[in-house]
C-alpha cells in the first residue's frame, strides 16, 4: 500500500485542524481509509516533525500527498467542498495561454500529454519534498513504474513557448540529463545514467524515442526518463512552474495532471491553463485544454444503498454523507441519486462504489453490528479438488505452477495471440489499456513469462490452473466462467509429439478417454495442432506455438503448448 510521509506543520494547515493526540488523529484518518504508521510529538520543533501515514486504497491516488489527503480530512469536517474554476470540459471551454503540440511522430511510444501551469507562490523546502513524494508516488503505483504515467516539473521562465513534443532518433539527439555535466545521446542514457537503467525497458528497442522541448529546441525533459539539467531543476524560492503528464493511457494521463492541479490549488497557487494540439484525434478531440474534466455522472439508487448496508437510509442523511465525502449529489424524484465525482477522482467504476462513500460519509459507527445468522462448513469444491489433482500431475511431469491475473491488455490477450479482439470480455470502464479484458485463455501469461525467461537454463515448463471468461450468448450476462488448465514446455526440442505425450499422461491420470481431431487455432502451427474431445464435446486444444506468436512476444524457442477446460473434464 502506499506510503507518505507529511511535514506536521504544513499539513494541519492545510487541514485546518491541529491534532494534540494521536488516538483522535488515528480516528479522522479512517475516512481516507489511512493509517498512522509514525508520529514522534516528542520532538520539539513541530515545523520539522514529520508523520508517516499509509493509504490503505489504491484506487485514491489523490489521497497519495499532502495536500490530497487534508483535502478528504477538511471537507469531511467542514462539508464544503473546494471549487476549481480553471477545469476545461467538454461543456465548458476555458482560455489556455500556454501551449504544446503534440507531434504524430511520438504517437505510436508514449502518445498521451497533459500538463497546465501553477504561479504565484514561492516554493517552501516542505513544498518542494511533497511534490517531489507526490510526483514519484504517482509515477511509480498508479503510473506502474513510469511505464504508464510519468510526471515533469519545470522552470517556467526558462521556457519558450510553446513547447513540443516529438519523437526522436535516440542516437541522433543529445542533452546533459539531471545529475549529470556532460551531453549524453538518448541511447547512452538508458545505458549508462541510473534513472535510464532503471527505467530503460519502457523505451529500449522502440525506433523513435519521446523528447519534450521549447520553442528554442532547448530540451526539457527525456520522458518517462530524465528531466534536463538546464530545464528540468526546480529550486526552492521557484514562484511559476510548468507541470506536463506523458503516459501511455490517457484517463490515467488526464487524471494525474488533475491531481496535481488540484493540489497546487489548494496550496494557494493560481493555476493557467494549457492548451494541448495533437496532430493526431484523441478521446477528446484534436486539441485538448488542461487541466481537463472528463469523469461522467454516476447514479444509484437509495433502496439499493440501504440494502447493501443493511441499515434504512434517508435522502437528506445520504446525500449530506456524500458531501462530507467531497461529491457533488443531488437527486431528482426521491430515490435515484446521481454523484458528478470530483475532478480528482475517477474511481466510480461501478454505481455500488458510490455506497462505499455514503457509508464513510455517515460513519462507520453509525451502523450497528450484527452477528451472523447462517453457519456453513467449509468443503473444498468438486472442481478445486479436480484442480488440485490437475495440479499434481502437472508439477510430476516436471512442470512449475505459475499465477497470472485475469485482467490485461487487448494487445497481450488478442493482438499477440492472433485472437480478435471481439472475442474477448471487455471491461466497460476500464482504469488503463492495460486492464482493458478479461482473459480467455491462460495461454498469454504463460507467454509472458517465457518472453523474459531467456537466460534460464532449459528446458521451460510452465502450467497454470486458473478462471477465464468466454463470451456466451445463452448466459444470462453473456459470459461464462471457466477453470482452464494451460501448459506450456520451450526448449530447442519443443514439438507436438513432447505435448501430445504430456496430454495423455494427464488425461490419464485423470482418468478421461480423449479423442483429437485437426484444428485450425491461428495461435498453432497449421498441421501440428488438435483439439480435444470427450465424449464428443471440445475440452480443449495443444499444439505447436505459432512463429508469429513467438514472435510478438520475444521468444527465441520452439514452444509447444495446450489449454483445457477442468470444469468440462469434471463432468464427464
Amino acid at each position: 500500500m502506499p506510503k507518505i510521509e507529511v511535514n506536521e506543520k504544513f499539513f494541519f494547515d492545510l487541514t485546518g485542524k491541529t491534532w494534540t493526540d494521536r488516538e483522535s488523529f488515528e480516528h479522522d484518518l479512517t475516512v481516507a481509509k489511512a493509517e498512522l504508521d509514525e508520529w514522534d510529538t516528542s520532538l520539539p520543533d513541530a515545523g520539522g516533525r514529520t508523520i508517516k501515514i499509509e493509504l490503505n486504497d489504491t484506487n485514491r491516488p489523490d489521497l497519495w500527498s499532502t495536500a490530497g489527503l487534508a483535502r478528504q480530512l477538511r471537507v469531511y469536517r467542514t462539508r464544503s467542498i473546494p471549487s476549481y474554476p480553471f477545469f476545461a470540459s467538454r461543456k465548458k471551454a476555458v482560455k489556455a495561454p500556454y501551449r504544446v503540440v503534440v507531434e504524430k511522430s511520438v504517437q505510436e511510444v508514449r502518445p498521451w500529454l497533459a500538463g497546465f501551469v501553477a504561479k504565484g507562490k514561492a516554493i517552501s523546502d516542505a513544498l518542494l519534498r511533497d511534490m517531489i513524494q507526490t510526483q514519484e508516488k504517482l509515477a511509480w503505483n498508479f503510473g506502474r513504474k513510469r511505464k504508464g504515467v510519468s510526471i515533469g516539473i519545470y522552470r517556467i521562465a526558462l521556457i519558450e513557448w510553446p513547447v513540443h513534443y516529438r519523437g526522436v532518433d535516440p542516437d541522433r539527439v543529445s542533452f546533459v540529463p539531471l545529475q549529470e555535466t556532460r551531453k549524453m545521446t538518448l541511447n547512452q542514457i538508458l545505458e549508462q545514467h541510473p534513472k535510464g537503467i532503471e527505467y530503460g525497458s519502457i523505451l529500449k528497442g522502440k525506433p523513435v524515442h519521446p523528447l519534450l522541448t521549447d520553442a528554442a529546441g532547448r530540451v526539457l525533459s527525456y520522458p518517462p526518463i530524465i528531466n534536463s539539467a538546464d530545464l528540468g531543476a526546480v529550486q526552492v524560492g521557484d514562484s511559476e512552474i510548468f507541470i506536463e503528464v506523458t503516459g501511455s493511457d490517457y484517463p490515467s494521463v488526464a487524471l494525474s495532471s488533475a491531481i496535481m492541479a488540484c493540489d497546487f490549488a489548494d496550496m494557494g497557487f493560481e493555476i493557467d491553463n494549457v492548451q494541448v494540439d495533437y496532430e493526431y484525434d484523441t478521446p477528446f478531440g484534436a486539441s485538448v485544454t488542461c487541466p481537463y474534466y472528463f469523469q461522467e455522472e454516476v447514479s444509484v439508487s437509495l433502496a439499493d444503498a440501504s440494502r447493501l448496508l443493511g441499515s434504512p437510509l434517508e435522502l437528506a442523511d445520504t446525500l449530506e454523507a456524500l458531501t462530507r465525502m467531497g461529491l457533488c449529489a443531488y437527486s431528482t424524484d426521491g430515490g435515484l441519486i446521481h454523484v458528478a465525482p470530483p475532478e480528482y477522482r475517477n474511481d466510480f467504476l461501478h454505481p455500488f462504489d458510490i455506497v462505499e462513500d455514503i457509508m464513510i460519509g455517515v460513519g462507520m459507527e453509525k451502523f450497528v453490528p450484527q452477528r451472523p445468522t447462517d453457519f456453513t462448513i467449509g468443503r473444498i469444491t468438486p472442481i478445486e479438488r479436480f484442480s488440485r489433482k490437475a495440479k499434481s500431475i502437472m508439477v510430476g511431469l516436471g512442470y512449475q505452477e505459475m499465477i497470472y491475473n485475469y485482467l490485461g491488455s487487448g494487445r497481450d490477450y488478442a493482438e499477440k495471440m492472433q485472437v480478435p479482439t471481439e472475442s474477448l470480455v471487455k471491461i466497460a470502464n476500464p482504469m488503463t489499456e492495460n486492464y482493458e479484458y478479461v482473459r480467455n485463455s491462460p495461454l498469454p501469461g504463460l507467454m509472458q513469462t517465457e518472453s523474459v525467461s531467456a537466460k534460464a537454463s532449459y528446458p521451460h515448463r510452465t502450467f497454470e490452473v486458473g478462471k477465464v471468461a468466454l463470451k456466451d450468448p445463452e448466459a444470462n450476462y453473456g459470459v461464462v466462467t471457466r477453470q482452464y488448465i494451460g501448459f506450456l514446455a520451450s526448449h530447442a526440442q519443443a514439438d507436438y509429439n513432447e505435448i501430445a505425450s504430456h496430454v495423455a499422461t494427464l488425461m490419464y491420470l485423470l482418468g478421461r478417454e480423449y479423442s483429437v481431431r485437426e484444428s485450425s487455432d491461428l495461435r498453432f502451427v497449421p498441421g501440428r495442432q488438435v483439439e480435444v474431445y470427450v465424449k464428443g464435446a471440445r475440452v480443449g486444444v495443444f499444439g505447436e506455438v505459432h512463429p508469429s506468436v513467438l514472435e510478438a512476444f520475444g521468444v527465441v524457442m520452439p514452444c509447444s503448448a495446450g489449454e483445457l477446460d477442468l470444469d468440462m473434464l469434471l463432468e464427464d
